[in-house]
């Protein structure tokens, strides 16, 4: 149910709450679906002192992601910060039957979104990814950034916790003196930044939508990554993403080393379960 400082919020922006309907699957938020004299909207909230602004930063970040064609995303409708609570209200994305080209206008509509570019990587606002602070201090270098910003916070916080012990962490540092070697820099370029399939939806014409980024303006393999992390998508999306912004040679040689920043979220955010693969990858490259 939703808490009464939410429904204030709610019954004074949208007029009377006809329903609520709670939906599963998100391991970080409350959701669900809220019926209003207005209209029908995607509601989610949370702690507002546990996560201080976790909202109004997916409200940007949605609308960074909007400026890119080809992919639907869902508009914000408001965002409350409140002493308790903070919450966000979405449009409510209908979903229909995927139509046959859905999976090419996901190739298409992520190149470009991929086709935003910055003059350094990070962006003007830290964010979160999942429930974790992200922190995105600009750097002209993308290995600087990856390693400052993206792994060494994660490695860190891991060792706070004591999720990873010290010689576990060592395995992971060794890497950074061989990443000029192995990473290859491109422009920096708008990611969503948490592209799983669980943020991958179908909207009401069957083409594809995102939702909850983490966005950030970054090297684009980072998304392709874990895109692969939990199971790869069919050759029709590589294959349209390619025509529309070629990946560069050797991409596939390199994912496993940005699925680092995922699998140190998961370790942070889940437990030490998910430490196991990131050992593994940190030593086949010693």
């Amino acid at each position: 149910m939703l808490p009464e400082e939410i429904q204030s919020f709610c019954a004074e922006s949208f007029g009377t709450i006809k329903s609520f309907q709670h939906c599963s699957g998100g391991c970080i938020n409350n959701g669900g679906r809220i019926e209003t004299t207005s209209g029908g909207f995607f509601i989610k909230w949370n702690s507002a002192t546990r996560f201080p602004k976790m909202f109004s930063k997916e409200k940007q970040g949605l609308e960074l992601l909007s400026l890119a064609d080809g992919l639907t995303i869902p508009k914000v409708e408001k965002v409350y910060e409140g002493v308790q609570y903070s919450c966000l209200v979405l449009e409510y994305i209908e979903s229909g039957p995927r139509k046959p080209s859905y999976w090419e206008e996901l190739g298409q509509g992520l190149a470009l979104l991929h086709s935003q570019n910055a003059k350094s990587f990070g962006l003007d606002h830290n964010n979160y990814i999942g429930s974790l602070r992200q922190s995105n201090s600009q750097h002209k270098d993308w290995i600087e950034f990856f390693i400052n910003e993206r792994i060494t916070p994660q490695v860190e916080l891991a060792i706070s916790t004591g999720a990873m012990q010290n010689k576990e962490a060592q395995n992971i540092e060794r890497l950074y003196k061989i990443f000029t070697n192995l990473l290859v820099s491109e422009k920096p370029c708008l990611i969503h930044g948490d592209l799983w399939s669980g943020n991958i939806m179908i909207d009401a014409f069957g083409s594809p939508a995102l939702i909850d980024p983490a966005v950030s303006f970054a090297n684009r393999e980072m998304d392709i990554a874990m895109i692969r992390l939990f199971g790869s998508l069919p050759n029709e999306f590589y294959e349209s993403y390619n025509e529309t912004k070629p990946l560069t040679a050797g991409w596939e040689g390199r994912l496993n080393l940005y699925n680092l920043y995922p699998l140190l979220v998961h370790v942070n955010l889940f437990g030490r379960g998910y430490l196991s693969e990131v050992i593994q990858i940190a030593k086949q490259y010693h």
